[in-house]
């Protein structure tokens, strides 16, 4: 697969994921984030257990778990949370911070340059988010914001990890998927159940809602970007993000009945064209087939030339 097909398919990934607020507005239970968390991610992961029927062996046991963890177990909650205590989309702009957490880390563990294009454009993507979705009223709220930044760093270094990591020899990334959500989930279940109690009444329409963030919005999702991260660089990969709010803002005029005003449409070009600028890399020189091989310098084995004499 050549990479822009690579870039165009984990792409879908943050665009399925920017479809969460209107589903879980429009289709589920109000005021259980959690409990959201926990559906998203444990049918999901059981899922992609029954379809593989590959389990971790030896130390990928607990690499499954940090993994689980990070992009999971620690992460879901957590923004949930930012979300709640940040209003006006304060913790969609504090979560595009994430690309520069990438950008540090894959410097650190994976020798990834951290190259002024890269930050340029991931400071470029976090300011585009901010004009689509941040709104003059919005408070600060000191919870939230570090609830939201150790949301997207949790994020942040579970896909440099999932980089590093890859994955055991004879593993498919569906398999390694259905691993980190079911062992995701099996962290926010008790937290879920303490904080939020039983889970609530489902109806027909929340069944429906749950399902699709189950299967589309997680199960596909996921598959499509740890896969996605495993052939593109971490940075690039991470980069791609901004197209989650930008498709949240775009459902939301399209069904939601939500206006969007020139500042908002402003940010999107912004955004997403820091998303292509992400995605440029530098052309390596390709070799000259024309030039000649240097001559070598030491003398070929073999007897030594007679002399001749000169006239």
């Amino acid at each position: 697969m050549n990479r822009a097909a690579a870039v165009a398919l984990t792409a879908l990934a943050p665009i399925s994921w920017g479809s969460t607020y209107a589903v879980t507005t429009e289709f589920l239970p109000p005021d259980r984030p959690l409990f959201t968390g926990l559906m998203r991610a444990l049918p999901a992961g059981l899922l992609l257990l029954a379809a593989t029927r590959v389990l971790p062996k030896g130390v990928w046991w607990g690499r499954a778990l940090v993994l689980g963890a990070l992009n999971i177990g620690a992460f879901f909650p957590l923004l949930f949370l930012a979300a709640y205590r940040l209003p006006g989309g304060v913790a969609a702009v504090v979560g595009s911070v994430g690309p520069l957490f990438v950008i540090g880390l894959a410097a650190v563990l994976l020798g990834e340059r951290a190259t002024l294009w890269k930050v340029t454009a991931a400071i470029a993507a976090a300011f585009g988010v901010s004009l689509v979705v941040l709104k003059a009223t919005a408070a600060l709220d000191l919870v939230g914001v570090l609830a939201g930044l150790i949301a997207s760093a949790s994020m942040s270094a579970g896909t440099v990890l999932t980089k590093r990591w890859g994955r055991p020899e004879g593993v498919g990334p569906l398999a390694l998927t259905g691993w980190q959500l079911t062992a995701g989930g099996l962290l926010i279940a008790p937290v879920a159940f303490a904080v939020e109690g039983a889970p609530p009444a489902l109806d027909s329409t929340s069944i429906a809602g749950y399902v699709y963030l189950a299967v589309v919005n997680t199960a596909i999702g996921y598959w499509l970007w740890f896969r996605g991260v495993e052939r593109l660089s971490a940075t690039s990969a991470t980069l791609l993000g901004p197209l989650s709010p930008i498709t949240a803002a775009v459902i939301g005029w399209a069904a939601l009945g939500e206006a969007l005003t020139p500042v908002q449409l402003l940010g999107m070009v912004v955004a997403f064209a820091a998303t292509l600028a992400g995605q440029w890399q530098r052309p390596e020189r390709p070799k000259d087939d024309a030039t000649p091989d240097p001559v070598p310098l030491t003398r070929p084995a073999g007897p030594a030339p007679v002399p001749v004499a000169r006239r």
